[in-house]
């Protein structure tokens, strides 16, 4: 059986083919993986992918392409590193980041970056092709390279990734490299991304297109120069392009031709002021219109100009083509001055040429050098283009550069008629000549794009004998030709005449060059027009070179030419490198020739041009050692100073390129053996006479070329010594060192007058720095250092502070440090003592810290590339600067930062340099240094003083504005070096501040430096990519883990002195243990342990522990730290450690209190992560807020988050839960001036002012909630805080504002919500949820199908539950998240208001819906055997009460249920139920009917059709046949009480339905009387089936009010537009879509022929949903004979499918689960459309909230009132007079509970926590006549409470002023502190929510301590003003003669 070998050589290779792994042990593979081998067997190997080096396995050989790698550590940990050029690797690495990055780019949407970076992965991908397939060029290869990394650096910056550090396109080890040397790398390559460096030269590209004219025919020329304006004169040569007659290019193949670059530009050339100038030049005849027969001749003739400024340019498109406007002149003689006359706008001399000509030309500024050019734009240059210079050389000179070139301007002439009468068409042609009278060919250069010609010919000027051409030539003519060449002008007249000859009449000429060598001096000048004849030969240059040229130089005698008006005017321009037009440098290179002139020669050197002296610099040195050597005591001095002149002005910006061309000539061609004796003794002869020179500016002109007089006097030294032998050696160093001394002497000297030495001294130290590598070269390194050293040591160091010097000093060190000398280890521990005392001084004054930053900077990353042990300069170092250094950076960082925002880089330059100084300085610290460094401190002062400044100069390190965001690498190295630190701090710390020597101030700052440590952004491993943190792991490890585990070594030495730091450090602490690194967090929370065991051995308890985890436990989840996993170690790890604590029952408690926090806040953290408001948050912050309230007593945390569900509230328009949630703030405030400090959004004021804020800010939220019942008690508190301060004016606003309540209540129109059962079950749900149930408040117009959509959006991984029943323990338990969702209806709890008769509906429909805790929900069910023939026998009612923590509306739309009781409803009852709830609906549509409430008469059509209908087909014979049956009576004895009652009932009906015709037959339209007839026939029947012949007397009692009427009558004469009874749920919900129709939910079917009549006539169906909504029992049957068990004998609850159709027969009895959503007739989720308690009795359409009386509005628009009726039951049928019968009271009921009287003083009922389980049945309404028909019962009546529910579910009563006992009726729990008060609910919820309870210092004004109505008879439909019944919590009332003093401050709210 073969091995596995481990492998030598084949460590590293590439997939090349996935791999699945199926075999044993395979490792799946992809293509593209790097893996690493291990082994090999057999064609097997066996490895890891890099990437994932834990899962380690086998794959084939045939799937891996071996690549060379270099093997780090090798053995088992072995690293394999790839030796591939770097930039391939990084390329690599970074585009696998870049792939998953990219996709996820996709997701986000972020589409233009997506394509974008694609592009630039392909770009790279081909380029890396490129490098690997190795066929580039070195500069080729060098190019990619740098495009590879400019588009890595561009990728990485787009994806925000970091910035990589790099040298020469490979990225750089930052541990290869010293601190100092990588932050200038970063610095670098970060300013090179942002600031751009500026570039000074500028060139113009240009490009002809075509010139656009309707008028041409002949061929034009072109010329284009630049322009300055400012200066009246052109900057550059001309380009010049030929045109065809068409206007294109002459020649379109040749681009140079057509295309040119304008070239050294400068900045300042870019001005608004300079221009490119066009000016077109037309070929042809002499006039445009004349005949072309006329003449053959061609003539060049002015056409037309164009100009565009520069500065335009700068800002234009550069892809654009420019359409140039061309203008024509005026008059022809101006030509010359065209663009002149356009650019000043001097409209009267130039027209435009046409308005469809203009010139296209494309013009582009290119910016940077020309070589940078053509790199860029290797097209261009490639294909062709023109180079046009510059007039003149450029800014800078270039050695080398050969130019000679001639520039000659015809500016104009003067010229006579010549006999003719009319002026001369003057045409000049231009010939160059040479010596010899040749003409010289292709030398005459009309511009750059044509070729040079033979000669040129001006254009001609019609008849103009004083033209001005100004047109400019070139004449590149050789250097060896110019000697003896001449250029010649011939004029000739231009005839017009039919032969069109040019006729010769004169010539002009000049010389290029004078006899003794100088050549045309530049400027203008008047030559002198020689006449010829037409047919002279002028071939013969001999005959005329001997005449006159120039007319100023003509003798005196010649007085013909002098008289002579014809003249001609050039003007010149020089521009070579080779000719002079200066007399005296010929006269000192030729100075052999005339020994008489060198004096005079070298004194005028200084005054030649420079240009002239770099022309010839070779040549003028070796004049000047050729004088020196030869007259070395004659011109010593002066051949000196010329060659300092020369030096110096080789410093000058202009000449600084020809240094290297002096270097050369010192290395190459200096000749002067002997000069270094010269020089040396002149320089010492200046040096020694500082002292007494009164003007020091020549001597430091000398001191300044200091180091080239070094160069020539080293170069001729060694020159004589090779010459001799080294012989006068010592003489030489003789003189070197007398030299020196009188340096040093002169650098000793101190200022004590103006400062003239001083400035002297700077002048040399700048230069001195560059002779030390001169010295060298004949010096050994010892010597030059100790000159040096005894030079600079010799430099006074107290100086003024503006003193020169100083800046200078640092110059020289700079300079010093960055030489060659200072590299040397032998040289430098000469130096470095001196340069470290200047530095030391320096620092310690804060001087100049950029330089001093430098110099730093260049001395450590020298220690980091010297490979000798650098220990005793780093010891020098450390010892001198270090605690200096900390001071300075200190210094710095605390520094207010200069407001100019121009200073700001500079400072944080110098941090940064400094941080880097002290990086690397620390690095390279050993233990040796470190011992010694804490040796030297004489005191624990200084040693504490050091450690401080140290701890928090680290803490300053780690601050991320420190480094730019992307500086990842410079972080890392950071806290590598602070780690490394403070572990070898932190003996010392131990050793020297603890036990009896214990420091808090070290160890607190100890502390916080390593929890700030830890807690870096930068070290969160977790957030990093993979291969990030995997590279960080490798190099550093995890360095959290290691301070942590330092943080816990150094705690447990603490011992006693822990105490100092309970509980400063425990948020740290827990901030360090929430970061998500296990092992950090493991070997952190012990730390809890200790801290909880020592603060109980000092206090007996931890207190402080627990309050100090608390509080800072919201602040850093709410940041986003801890999770899960932390919650259940913190718990785990604690549990564990405390089990054998003796205070480990109070241990687990705090424990057990934070755990139950964190999860609260990790549920509040997750649901905000959510964008938009859901219930979800609202729920999720109500629970921790109660958690704060209740179980941590938090104040302050407790304000925070009902501010924060406030503003929750508010962003989700629930204005009614805001104003609740912001009432509990406001109840812990006061009436008082107690001040209170700035919190939140609250400014500083008193508690009264805050506590009056809020009083308006809710009174806002309730007015747009529509919650005005509320409202008004406000109004009413703050009223009376108004009338106690006699504010009238706010007092006279708020009594305003509680009447606009009134009226609203009154006018407008309030929706009511529907109520929804929630279950949240399973184990996913959050904390605040789990498998608890809850009643939800539904939105406005929000039915079931809605709102269970709404939930599952919310949930959108939860499943819904499809039936009502409580769910199992498996269903508890599951790992997922259920749903279970129905309607409930809503249990009112007193039915004060809504009982009574009088009160308005819309007061009436508040109480409904508002202050409720308990909801109901029913479910129909068969008992025993179902009778087929009659199934109401055995057809029960299942009824749920639920039973809330709070009331709704509350701060949620939703509560959780604490109770749920469960009844069931025998068949009688629910036979009453339903017979009394449809008897109410009809008293309640026959009231509308009188009071013209209803808009048509439909609704009471189609009610009475059913109850009738359905009587006369069996409908009440089926309760009949059930429970009047003598088996039933027999059977059940205990309901001979219900069967009266039910008798009674169906009694009732039949008068009300009697009573109902005769309204209906009032009001019935004509076309319905059939109907009408046939519903009283069938009555009659029903009578006669029901056997009444006629009705008992009790039906014809005394007389009651039917409608709204009352003996309180007067008092509420107003018509009431809202239903009559208070048990029904009648509901004023009105919807633009519906019409008032019958009651849907227990109506009975019609017969068929009924039903369809109706429908015909009306409109509508039974089940249509446009119908009024009464509120009947929720198990309302049908009394149709044809149907047995209704439907609609279903949930209570508010169904979602209205309007859905009657279901089949056979569907009627079905389980509700079979059915559709749609179709399932009743079920807890899905109830039954025709649900009595789920639907609002809609209001017709239109404003129904305004009274309308004016007759002349039509039907819909009004809105019908009731009126109070005045008829009584004593009245006959007969007694109407057509008006219809009264309908008669209920009849007695004994059941009924007798009410109190009416004189009985409002009395709040009191809520017993206990609810009955089975309500009683409605009471007869003749116990209590003034309740009319509203039924007394809240549960079978479907009615609801009234009021607003008392927020602490107890009550206070107040008859007649007096106070009840506490006995009879409990106080409020209220929620103020200070008072022990009954607790509701056992402690499990927390304490009710009331806007009534609370005391009032100023003025008490009691509040009942609910909103709800007192359950009197008479009790006001609004609660009374507060004065009247509200008082001091638990105060007893004071006589009214007593004062009121104020009361005693109680604990209240201190925000």
């Amino acid at each position: 059986m073969n091995m596995w070998i481990p492998t030598e050589h084949e460590k590293y290779g590439v997939v090349l083919a996935s791999f699945r792994g199926t075999v044993q042990h395979g490792l799946p593979l992809e293509i593209g993986d790097t893996v690493q081998m291990l082994e090999k067997c057999e064609g097997w190997y066996r490895g890891f992918v890099l990437k994932n080096p834990n899962s380690k396995g086998i794959f084939p050989c045939s799937y891996i392409h071996l690549k060379n790698a270099h093997i780090k550590n090798k053995g088992q940990f072995e690293m394999v590193v790839p030796t591939e050029d770097s930039v391939i690797t990084e390329m690599t690495s970074t585009l696998r980041d870049w792939g998953a990055m990219w996709k996820q780019l996709y997701v986000k949407n972020e589409g233009d970056l997506f394509h974008r970076l694609w592009h630039v992965m392909n770009e790279i991908l081909d380029l890396r092709r490129q490098v690997l397939v190795g066929h580039l060029t070195h500069d080729r290869m060098r190019d990619v390279k740098q495009h590879i990394t400019a588009r890595l650096d561009w990728g990485n910056e787009q994806l925000c990734l970091d910035l990589v550090p790099r040298k020469e396109f490979s990225m750089v080890d930052p541990e290869e490299i010293s601190v100092t040397e990588l932050y200038r790398l970063m610095e670098h390559r970060h300013r090179k991304k942002e600031t751009p460096t500026p570039v000074s030269t500028h060139h113009l590209f240009v490009h002809m297109k075509s010139l656009m004219s309707s008028n041409l025919g002949e061929e034009l020329e072109v010329f284009f120069f630049i322009y300055d304006s400012r200066e009246n004169k052109p900057l550059s040569e001309r380009f010049f392009v030929k045109l065809n007659k068409n206007g294109l290019p002459k020649y379109p193949d040749k681009s140079e031709r057509q295309c040119t670059l304008f070239v050294d530009l400068g900045s300042g050339d870019l001005r608004k002021d300079v221009y490119i100038v066009v000016h077109i030049i037309r070929i042809g005849r002499m006039g445009a219109g004349e005949k072309k027969n006329t003449c053959n001749v061609q003539y060049r003739r002015p056409f037309g100009c164009a100009v565009v400024s520069i500065a335009d340019l700068l800002t234009a498109d550069s892809k654009d083509d420019h359409l140039l406007k061309v203008y024509a002149c005026n008059t022809e003689s101006e030509w010359s001055q065209i663009h002149d006359n356009i650019i000043k706008k001097v409209n009267i001399r130039y027209n435009l040429l046409g308005s469809n000509t203009g010139l296209a030309v494309a013009l582009q500024l290119l910016h940077g050098d020309i070589d940078q050019l053509r790199r860029e734009y290797m097209i261009l240059f490639t294909r062709g283009v023109s180079i046009t210079r510059k007039l003149g050389f450029s800014d800078v000179i270039m050695p080398g550069e050969m130019r000679n070139d001639l520039y000659i301007t015809l500016e104009k002439g003067e010229f006579e008629k010549g006999g003719k009468s009319v002026a001369r068409n003057v045409e000049v042609t231009i010939y160059a000549l040479d010596a010899d009278g040749q003409i010289l060919k292709g030398f005459v250069a009309t511009g750059s794009g044509e070729p040079g010609g033979d000669e040129y010919h001006t254009f001609v000027l019609y008849h103009n004998n004083s033209p001005r051409w100004a047109e400019l030539i070139k004449l590149p003519i050789p250097v060896d030709v110019f000697r003896g060449s001449h250029v010649r002008f011939e004029f000739r007249h231009c005839s017009t005449k039919d032969k069109g000859e040019k006729k010769l009449f004169g010539f002009s000429f000049v010389p290029l060059m004078q006899e003794d060598g100088r050549t045309l001096p530049d400027g203008t000048h008047e030559l002198i027009v020689h006449k010829c004849e037409e047919n002279a030969n002028l071939q013969d240059c001999a005959r005329y070179l001997k005449l006159h040229f120039y007319k100023c130089n003509l003798p005196g005698n010649n007085q013909t030419l002098k008289g002579t008006k014809e003249s001609f005017w050039i003007t010149s321009f020089l521009c070579s490198t080779k000719l002079t037009q200066n007399g005296d440098m010929l006269d000192l290179l030729k100075w052999r020739a005339h020994p008489e002139r060198i004096s005079d020669s070298l004194s005028k050197l200084k005054e030649i041009d420079g240009s002239e002296i770099v022309k010839f610099l070779q040549d003028t040195l070796d004049t000047l050692f050729g004088i020196l050597d030869e007259s070395s005591q004659k011109y010593a001095l002066k051949v000196f100073d010329c060659l300092v002149h020369i030096i110096n002005l080789l410093q000058d910006s202009k000449f600084q390129h020809f240094m290297p061309v002096m270097d050369t000539y010192i290395e190459g061609h200096f000749a002067g053996a002997l000069s270094y004796r010269d020089l040396i003794k002149v320089l010492k002869w200046y040096v020694d006479r500082i002292i007494d020179a009164e003007r020091q500016e020549h001597i430091r002109q000398v001191l300044k070329a200091t180091e080239y007089i070094f160069k020539y006097i080293i170069q001729s030294r060694r020159l004589f010594a090779l010459a001799t032998g080294g012989q006068n050696e010592e003489e030489f160093r003789c003189c070197m060192h007398e030299l020196f001394m009188s340096i040093r002497f002169f650098l000793s000297l101190e200022d004590k007058g103006s400062r003239p030495i001083t400035q002297t001294q700077a002048v040399f130290l700048q230069s001195f720095p560059a002779v030390y590598g001169e010295l060298l070269k004949l010096f050994t390194v010892r010597e030059v250092a100790t000159f040096v050293r005894e030079t600079l040591g010799s430099i006074p160091t107290a100086s003024q502070s503006d003193c020169p010097l100083e800046a200078v000093k640092l110059h020289c060190i700079v300079k010093t440090v960055e030489s060659e000398l200072y590299t040397n280890p032998e040289s430098r521990c000469i130096l470095l003592p001196v340069i470290l005392r200047l530095m030391q001084a320096y620092m310690q004054e804060q001087k100049d810290l950029v330089m001093c930053a430098h110099i730093l900077t260049c001395m450590l990353s020298l220690l980091k590339k010297d490979e000798t042990d650098p220990s005793e300069e780093v010891n020098l170092i450390v010892e001198s600067l270090l605690v200096v250094l900390l001071r300075t950076l200190l210094e710095i960082t605390n520094r207010p930062q200069p407001a100019a925002p121009t200073l700001r880089p500079q400072v944080q330059d110098v941090t940064g340099e400094f941080v880097a100084c002290l990086l690397a300085l620390l690095r390279q610290m050993k233990d040796l240094h470190y011992m010694q460094l804490l040796q030297r401190f004489s005191s624990k002062d200084d040693l504490r003083d050091f450690l401080l400044h140290i701890f928090t100069v680290f803490r300053i390190l780690i601050r991320p504005e420190m480094f730019s965001k992307d500086w990842a690498v410079m972080r890392l190295v950071t806290n590598n070096i602070i780690i490394t630190t403070v572990l070898y701090l932190s003996d010392a710390l131990r050793k020297n501040f603890l036990n009896d020597k214990f420091d808090y101030k070290v160890w607190d700052s100890y502390f916080c430096l390593s929890v700030i440590f830890i807690n870096q952004p930068c070290l969160q491993l977790e957030t990093f990519s993979a291969s990030k943190k995997k590279k960080i792991l490798e190099k550093y490890g995890d360095m959290r883990v290691m301070m942590g585990c330092e943080i816990f070594s150094m705690w447990q030495n603490l011992g006693e002195h822990k105490l100092n730091f309970i509980p400063a450090m425990i948020g740290p602490f827990l901030e360090v243990t929430l970061v998500p690194q296990p092992d950090l967090r493991n070997v952190m929370i012990p730390i809890f342990h200790d801290m909880m065991d020592w603060e109980q051995r000092r206090s007996g308890n931890f207190k402080q522990v627990e309050a100090k985890l608390i509080d800072k436990l919201d602040s850093l989840m709410s940041e986003g730290k801890g999770d899960e996993t932390y919650r259940e170690l913190f718990n785990s790890i604690l549990l564990k450690k405390i089990e054998r604590e003796t205070w480990r029952e109070s241990g687990i408690s705090l424990i057990a209190t934070v755990t139950r926090l964190m999860e609260r806040l990790l549920d509040y953290r997750d649901c905000m992560k959510v964008g938009e408001v859901d219930g979800k948050k609202i729920g999720c912050t109500v629970s921790l807020l109660n958690f704060y309230k209740t179980e941590l007593n938090k104040e302050e945390m407790y304000i925070r988050y009902i501010h924060k569900l406030y503003e929750l509230h508010l962003k989700a328009q629930n204005y009614t839960e805001a104003s609740y949630t912001l009432l509990l703030y406001d109840e812990l405030l006061e009436w008082s001036e107690r001040p209170l400090r700035e919190f939140l959004n609250y400014p500083m004021q008193s508690e009264w002012q805050r506590k009056e804020h809020l009083h308006l800010t809710i009174l806002q939220n309730f007015d747009r909630g529509k919650c005005w019942e509320n409202g008004i008690i406000l109004c009413r508190e703050l009223a009376d805080q108004y009338e106690s301060y006699y504010d009238y004016r706010n007092l006279s606003k708020m009594r305003m504002m509680e009447a606009s309540f009134y009226d609203k209540i009154m006018d407008q129109q309030r929706l009511e919500p529907e109520f929804f059962r929630v279950g949240f079950y399973g184990k996913k749900f959050p904390f605040f949820l789990r498998n608890k149930e809850f009643v939800c408040r539904g939105h406005d117009y929000e039915r079931l199908e809605a709102f269970q959509q709404r939930m599952l959006n919310e949930f959108p991984h939860a499943i819904a539950m499809q039936h009502a029943n409580q769910p199992d323990q498996t269903i508890y338990q599951a790992d997922a998240q259920y749903l279970q969702i129905y309607a409930v209806a809503p249990i009112p709890d007193s039915q004060d208001v809504l009982q009574r008769d009088g009160v308005h509906d819309n007061i009436k429909s508040f109480y409904k819906v508002n202050h409720i805790w308990r909801y109901r929900y029913d479910r129909p069910f068969h008992k025993g055997t179902k009778d087929k023939e009659n199934e109401f026998k055995s057809l029960w009612v299942e009824r749920t009460t639920l039973t809330l923590v709070q009331s709704l509306p509350g701060i949620s739309r939703w509560f959780e249920v604490e109770r749920r009781e469960l009844v069931e409803v025998s068949p009688l009852e629910n036979a009453i139920e339903v017979i009394e709830n449809k008897n109410l609906q009809l008293r309640t549509l026959i009231t509308q009917c009188q009071t013209r409430q209803m808009q048509n008469i439909n609704p009471l059509t189609m009610c009475l059709n059913g109850v009738i209908d359905a009587a006369v087909n069996g409908g009440l014979a089926r309760y009949q046949e059930a429970f009047f049956a003598k088996d039933y009576i027999m059977n059940h004895p205990e309901d001979g009480d219900k069967i009266g009652r039910l008798r009674e009932l169906m009694f009732e009906q039949a008068h009300i339905l009697e009573f109902g015709l005769t309204v209906h037959d009032k009001f019935v339209p004509q076309d319905m009387r059939p109907l009408h007839k046939k519903l009283v026939d069938q009555f009659h029947l029903m009578k006669s089936s029901l056997g009444i012949q006629e009705f008992p007397a009790y039906m014809r009692a005394s007389p009651t009010h039917f409608t709204n009427g009352s003996t309180r009558g007067g008092r509420n004469s107003a018509p009431n537009i809202m239903n009559p009874e208070g048990g029904g749920r009648v509901v004023a919900r009105r919807s633009p879509l519906s019409y008032p129709a019958a009651n849907r939910y227990s109506s009975s079917s019609l017969s068929s022929q009924a039903s369809n009549e109706v429908s015909n006539i009306t409109g509508q169906s039974e089940s249509s949903d446009e119908v009024f909504n009464m509120q009947p029992s929720p198990s309302t049957s049908s009394l149709s004979s044809n149907h047995s068990a209704s439907p609609n004998v279903t949930s209570s609850a508010p169904s979602s499918t209205r309007g859905s159709p009657q279901l089949p027969d056979k569907q009627k009895h079905t389980r509700e689960n079979c059915l559709s959503p749609r179709d399932r007739p009743c079920s807890a989720v899905y109830p039954n459309p025709l649900d009595p308690t789920l639907r609002a009795v809609p209001q017709p359409p239109s404003d129904s909230s305004l009274p309308r009386s004016d007759p002349s509005i039509s039907t819909p628009d009004k809105v019908v009132k009731p009126a109070p009726s005045s008829w009584s039951l004593d009245t006959s049928l007969s007694d109407f007079n057509g008006k219809g019968p009264p309908i008669p009271p209920r009849p007695p009921y004994t059941g009924s509970p007798a009410r109190t009287t009416r004189s009985q003083s409002p009395v709040i009922s009191s809520r017993s926590p206990q609810k009955n389980s089975a309500p009683p049945f409605t009471p007869s309404p003749t116990e209590c006549q003034s309740t009319g028909l509203v039924s007394n019962s809240p549960v079978l009546s479907g009615s609801y409470s009234s009021g607003i529910s008392s927020l602490s579910r107890c009550s206070v009563s107040e008859a007649s002023g007096t106070e009840n006992t506490p006995w009879d009726h409990p106080f409020p729990n209220s929620t103020s502190i200070g008072f022990d008060e009954p607790i509701r609910r056992e402690n499990k919820t927390p304490p009710p929510y009331s806007i009534h309870d609370r005391n009032n210092p100023r003025r008490p004004v009691p509040i009942p301590p609910g909103l709800s109505i007192l359950p009197s008879i008479d009790a006001p439909p609004v609660p009374p003003k507060p004065h009247q019944i509200r008082k001091p919590e638990m105060e007893p009332r004071r006589p009214d003669h007593f004062p009121r003093p104020r009361p005693l401050p109680r604990k209240v709210s201190q925000l």
